[in-house]
Formats: C-alpha cells, structure tokens, sequence
C-alpha cells in the first residue's frame, strides 16, 4: 500500500471465510503458510475444513486434487513460487488434466517481496499461461478479492489467484468496479494514453493517470484482472482508438499481459504498438521494496517518465 492509502486486513481469509458458510463443501489447504497468505483467518472460523500439509506442496495439491475428486471444493495456498516452479506437474497433471475444481492461491506474486529470486514469482504468469483449462487472475486489490473468490468457486475447472495479503489497498470501490470472470473493465476514460493494467500496477496506473494531468496528458485505464481467458473483445476495441498503448504489470515483460496483448492484437492483424511496462527478464535483487520498484520500473514515478519519454 502507498502511504495514506486506505487498506482492508486480509480480504481474501474473510471472503473465503464468509462463502464456507454459505457452501459446507469449501475446504482449505495450506503448505505452512496459512497466516502468510491469510488462510488463517478460514483455519479459525473453520477449524474442521482446514488441512496442512506442511512444507510439502506438491503434496498439498495432490490432495486438493483427492479432495476435489469426492465433490469438495478445495482453495490450497502456498507462496506463489512454490505453487509454480516447485509443484507444477502435480498442479497440471493432477489437477488440470482431469479439469477438477480446485483453486489455487498464491502469494508474493511478482515483485512483492523484497527476499530475492527464491522468493519473487516474476514468472509465475507465464509458467501458467500454457496450462489447457486453467482460470489466471491477477487481483488489483481488496474489492478485486473479494469479488474474486466466489467467482472462482463457481467456475468450473481449476482456477489461479494471485493473492495480495495482510493489508491490501481499496482503490476499486471508487470506480463504480465490479469484478467479472473473463472481463476487463474501463476505469477511467483518456484521450492521449491507454493503460492496460493489470494486479497491483493498475491502482499505480490510475495514480499516474491523475498526475499525468498536470502535464496535460490525459489517460485511460483499462484493468484486466483475467489473464486467462483473455478479454479480447474489450482490448480490441480500446486499443483501435489511436492512443499510446502501455501496459502494466507486476511481472516478468516475458510471458504475462504484455505478450498476451500483443498476441490478440497479432492474431486480430491490428498493428498497435504496445510500450510494455514490467519487470526485466532476469532475477531480481534483494532490498526495500520502494526502492526495487524504482529500479524496475513499477513505481508510479517510473511510470510517469516512461510514458513522457513515448509521447
């Protein structure tokens, strides 16, 4: 959260918490992780649903998947490198394959830890995007969440959030927003330049939107919390309008929103130049995250230079 910023504690443990009571078949599972990615908060209100698996992933999303088979509805969390790189084949073999309904959570998505490429999922997007069947969304904050998981707990098939924790900003309740699986929505409307958000870079995308006024730059945004399946229609008809297009991203430029744009824009034969705004392809340093996000390039200040050096 940027400072001042209004905040909400662990959206995605009192989602999850309050559908349970709606719908007694919701399980949840954690590798050791569970206060680290909020799933703590379900652990106590539902103490008898909850498993640990311990430091064992693979392990854990091998009994999602059992669970899932004899019509539970498990959400497994874990940090977001662990649930990609260290348990893949299990996540697509166990799980995708047979097309069960479990949804997976992972935290420290991208850059949102400052502890290093052991711990920085830069790459999580596209580990993921080549799964047949699989749901991706990056959430953009708290009303994201909370939209998000009853969404995925209705959607047939296995399902990919990744999670931000503790407290998590509240941005998207002032932009009339509803969250929608499979779309994405206009936030703001602009002249000059269109930002194509998505997670955490589209509250920093509507930021720099605002403060782009006083250069006379006037900017959309438009938020793409599904990665998978894309929302071609909208980014189509938003990008034919003639604007710099800029898209943002808590991820690695290779393999997440910004190759996924500009393969619908390919495939559609529109020749839109996109100026892609993510993280290098490389591993990450170890530091204070503000000072990271300077670095790389995800800051709103860094975002304000990159799109007055294009225009």
């Amino acid at each position: 959260a940027e400072e001042g910023q209004r905040t909400t504690r662990a959206p995605f443990g009192h989602a999850l918490a309050r559908l349970a009571e709606e719908r007694p078949e919701i399980v949840g599972l954690s590798a050791d992780l569970a206060k680290y990615t909020d799933m703590h908060i379900f652990r106590e209100a539902h103490p008898d649903r909850f498993f640990q698996s311990g430091m064992a992933e693979q392990a854990m999303l091998g009994a999602a998947a059992g669970l899932a088979e004899v019509g539970l509805l498990p959400f497994a969390s874990t940090y977001s490198v662990f649930a990609t790189r260290r348990a893949y084949d299990f996540l697509c073999l166990d799980i995708a394959e047979p097309g069960l309904n479990v949804n997976i959570v992972g935290a420290l998505p991208g850059l949102t830890t400052g502890y290093g490429p052991s711990h920085q999922a830069t790459e999580d997007l596209a580990i993921l995007r080549g799964v047949p069947g699989l749901t991706i969304v990056d959430a953009a904050d708290s009303v994201d969440i909370e939209q998000a998981v009853p969404a995925l707990a209705a959607a047939p098939g296995p399902t990919y959030l990744r999670l931000l924790r503790g407290a998590v900003p509240t941005v998207l309740d002032e932009y009339d927003y509803r969250f929608e699986l499979g779309r994405a929505a206009t936030l703001r409307t602009g002249r000059d330049v269109l930002f194509v958000s998505t997670g955490l870079m589209t509250p920093r995308a509507l930021t720099a939107a605002r403060e782009l006024e006083a250069d006379h730059i006037d900017a959309a945004v438009l938020h793409v919390p599904t990665i998978k399946p894309l929302d071609h229609e909208t980014i189509l008809r938003e990008t034919a309008e003639g604007r710099l297009v800029v898209t943002l991203e808590n991820h690695s430029v290779i393999g997440g929103l910004a190759e996924s744009v500009a393969s619908c824009l390919a495939y559609a034969g529109a020749g839109t130049r996109i100026v892609p705004i993510g993280l290098p392809d490389a591993f990450l340093a170890a530091g204070a995250l503000p000072t990271l996000h300077d670095r790389y390039g995800l800051s709103v200040a860094a975002v304000k230079d990159r799109v007055r050096a294009e225009l």
